[in-house]
């Protein structure tokens, strides 16, 4: 035994060490996922979201308790009373508008950087289902986050302080007006006077946004950077967590699919900085208003598309062709 004994310690202080680093070092705990369910309080709103969920967002029954905080019994009785199966889906129509549906909430939107996004607010987000796959959508969010000269002044999400989560003020939950003609608008009051709202407006070969905000202080207001996101998680072909696939073209910010001729496209003016987070993955023209006056109002225009293709350089100059950044949408 003891004429072994000079490789037994170097073994000794290795295992030794291997232990110490496995300690120093921990494997990091999953980010957290927060979900709020949000109980419809009418027949009505749970066949709505019903429909939205299990025929287009396609969620398992467990999303769906998690959404709604409905138990799996309740879920299965109210899928048999509306007759919500795979086969009543309704078909649409060739020429229809892009379907954009509210975002239910329940399922992260991101595959990536979760602590950075805890417990997502649905209600500044859509999803736009992608024209060559009806299972396949992106999330547009807007806004994500207003920042103005007061500080983090909005946030969608639960992640660094706001000037509301220092005060210990809570925002209320909100939902998005559903219209007959198939647009969608927000409006939130703020605990300052301050005012915001999104119109969502569907149309056959795009979606056109715009952002408007009201300056209910006595202040005027600067640095009002905002920040809209485009979530290609649930988009087959775009969900690879890299910034190669993007392009940054001021306003123009597009996703390549992995086959190389299928396109996300956004676009926001006054833009202040395109960008995107690989982690997410995402993409990002994010836009800034013009300083506000007490009691005025103040404008942006959005944009989101999808081209199949290969020369998205033309497909920028075919869009910047319609105006759509100059066009009040409708």
């Amino acid at each position: 035994m003891h004429r072994h004994s000079h490789w037994l310690l170097p073994l000794v202080v290795l295992v030794t060490w291997a232990c110490f680093e496995a300690r120093a070092e921990p494997p990091k705990e999953p980010a957290p996922v927060v979900v709020t369910p949000r109980r419809p309080a009418t027949d009505a709103e749970l066949r709505h979201w019903l429909e939205n969920m299990a025929w287009h967002h396609r969620y398992s029954t467990g999303e769906i308790v998690a959404t709604t905080g409905l138990t799996a019994d309740e879920i299965a009785a109210a899928l048999k009373k509306f007759d919500i199966r795979p086969e009543t889906k309704p078909k649409r129509a060739a020429d229809a508008p892009l379907l954009v549906l509210p975002y239910p909430g329940g399922r992260h939107p991101r595959i990536g950087f979760l602590d950075g996004a805890i417990d997502p607010q649905r209600e500044t987000k859509v999803s736009v289902f992608t024209p060559w796959d009806d299972a396949g959508y992106v999330v547009v969010d807007v806004p994500e986050a207003i920042w103005s000269n007061l500080g983090l002044t909005y946030l969608a999400h639960t992640h660094v302080p706001t000037i509301w989560t220092k005060q210990e003020i809570a925002l209320p939950p909100l939902e998005w007006n559903r219209r007959a003609d198939g647009t969608f608008d927000l409006e939130r009051k703020l605990p300052n006077g301050i005012v915001f709202g999104t119109k969502i407006v569907p149309v056959r070969d795009a979606v056109r946004m715009e952002l408007w905000l009201t300056n209910g202080t006595d202040e005027r207001l600067t640095d009002l950077r905002v920040q809209n996101c485009v979530m290609l998680k649930a988009a087959a072909g775009f969900e690879e967590q890299t910034n190669d696939n993007k392009i940054f073209q001021k306003p123009y910010c597009a996703a390549r699919s992995k086959t190389g001729d299928r396109w996300v496209i956004t676009a926001w003016e006054p833009c202040h900085r395109p960008w995107g987070n690989a982690k997410c993955p995402c993409l990002h023209s994010d836009p800034k208003f013009p300083d506000c006056e007490p009691g005025a109002t103040v404008r942006l225009k959005g944009w989101l598309s999808f081209y199949e293709g290969t020369d998205v350089e033309a497909e920028f100059k075919r869009i910047e062709a319609t105006g759509w950044s100059e066009a009040a949408a409708k």
